[in-house]
């Protein structure tokens, strides 16, 4: 599917996968919507318009949608926003605090089938293009949704569920000739990484088999405009982690 004159949603497009996607999709033709809960000192891009959006909120994400239906028909939701707080079933304080764990299934599993589902109803407004197709939905996972390490249940969890439900809305809105695909990311350069010391960096880095490197936000960007492209690649997830399995801890 081509790129340029369609509108798009990218989510946790303030920073990080989702503002690398927002700028990629936004270079490559399309009017974009980032959604993300404060865009507060972020810069403002050519062909990306920023609206706080929190992505578990239906109504919040429907106006959203509508927002960006009306530049031009919604070909493409990018689906980048999540919360990873560690935490271990029973640790030093206790057992693990379940409104935390509630929290990052929400926000990760619950707000990615909302923005799937409030745009894939958009998206079946729209025109057919050729052989049908409308508009493509790309899912962010993580390789923890295989390889979750200590600490990991809660957000492990919540990939996982990004992982399984890819097939089954694949097959759902095959009908209307909408795909729907996942990312699993390895380990990527995010502002979160940026906090940590060179000496920690590389030593992440030394656990990835080739490229012996950390990935980049860049690498996910293009990775999305590839699977949006290739009108062939449905249901299905796309490990992007150097051939990374991850150790326990």
């Amino acid at each position: 599917m081509d790129i340029h004159g369609t509108s798009a949603i990218v989510t946790g497009a303030a920073s990080g996968l989702g503002a690398a996607t927002a700028r990629a999709l936004a270079d490559a033709g399309a009017h974009v919507v980032a959604l993300d809960l404060a865009f507060d000192g972020v810069e403002p891009v050519s062909g990306v318009t920023h609206v706080s959006t929190d992505v578990t909120d239906p109504i919040q994400v429907r106006r959203a949608v509508a927002e960006a239906a009306t530049a031009a028909p919604l070909r493409i939701a990018v689906n980048c926003a999540g919360i990873g707080p560690s935490a271990r079933i029973v640790g030093r304080a206790g057992v693990h605090d379940f409104d935390l764990f509630a929290k990052v299934v929400s926000v990760n599993l619950v707000g990615t089938f909302t923005v799937l589902a409030l745009a894939a109803e958009e998206m079946a407004r729209s025109t057919e293009l050729e052989h049908g197709q409308r508009g493509v939905v790309i899912n962010t996972a993580s390789i923890a949704a295989y390889d979750g390490q200590v600490g990991q249940t809660a957000y492990a969890s919540s990939k996982g569920g990004v992982v399984s439900m890819t097939l089954p809305a694949a097959r759902d809105l095959a009908r209307h000739g909408i795909r729907v695909n996942t990312i699993a990311p390895g380990i990527v350069e995010t502002p979160m990484l940026a906090t940590v010391s060179e000496e920690y960096r590389a030593g992440l880095a030394e656990g990835v088999p080739f490229p012996q490197r950390l990935a980049r936000p860049e690498e996910f960007a293009l990775l999305v405009t590839q699977l949006i492209a290739h009108d062939y690649i449905n249901g299905e997830v796309v490990r992007m982690d150097g051939a990374l399995r991850m150790a326990p801890r």
